[in-house]
């Protein structure tokens, strides 16, 4: 039954990837290009971003405080959900999970709003091995896109802004 399940939610990011053109991860990375086999004789050229599409997902633009992502947390066993912010760069502790931001990207003030954050969730359980749970982009808009898939929790990502820190009291 749960292959089942999971084969749905497979099929259907599918179909909601196919729709999201304007957001796919390949946008991120310039993609794989292989030479046709009739010059396969010819030195490989270098991959190039599409010209067609081109992507629109960029850095915060740089401002007072420091980038983050501002993420959502499910706790399965309690049904409690929890927002908090992850800074770029560190690891944030959300229950026994431990994630890491390594990059916050937005979209251009042109484009539809959008935040993608690349994300490492690694579970430290007591008396267990870490077990690296997900690591890959995850889409604000689209979070079925790229899910991380637990028994025990669920992470988001909500969006990606500059936050102002405050020097902890003397």
């Amino acid at each position: 039954m749960r292959f089942l399940a999971l084969l749905a939610a497979f099929a259907a990011g599918v179909a909601t990837a196919a729709a999201q053109q304007s957001l796919q991860p390949q946008q991120l990375q310039p993609p794989a290009q292989q030479p046709p086999p009739a010059q396969q004789s010819q030195p490989a050229q270098q991959p190039q971003l599409r010209t067609d599409n081109p992507p629109t997902l960029r850095a915060i633009p740089d401002g007072p405080g420091k980038r983050v992502a501002e993420l959502q947390g499910l706790d399965k066993v309690t049904a409690r959900t929890q927002r908090f912010y992850a800074p770029v760069g560190e690891t944030t502790r959300f229950g026994t999970l431990g994630i890491t931001v390594g990059d916050c990207l937005v979209n251009t003030p042109d484009a539809p709003p959008e935040a993608a954050a690349y994300l490492t969730i690694i579970d430290h359980k007591p008396g267990q091995p870490e077990q690296k749970l997900f690591a890959g982009w995850m889409f604000a808009s689209t979070p079925a896109l790229s899910a991380m898939d637990d028994g025990v929790y669920d992470v988001r990502v909500l969006a990606c802004t500059m936050r102002q820190g405050s020097s902890p009291p003397k």
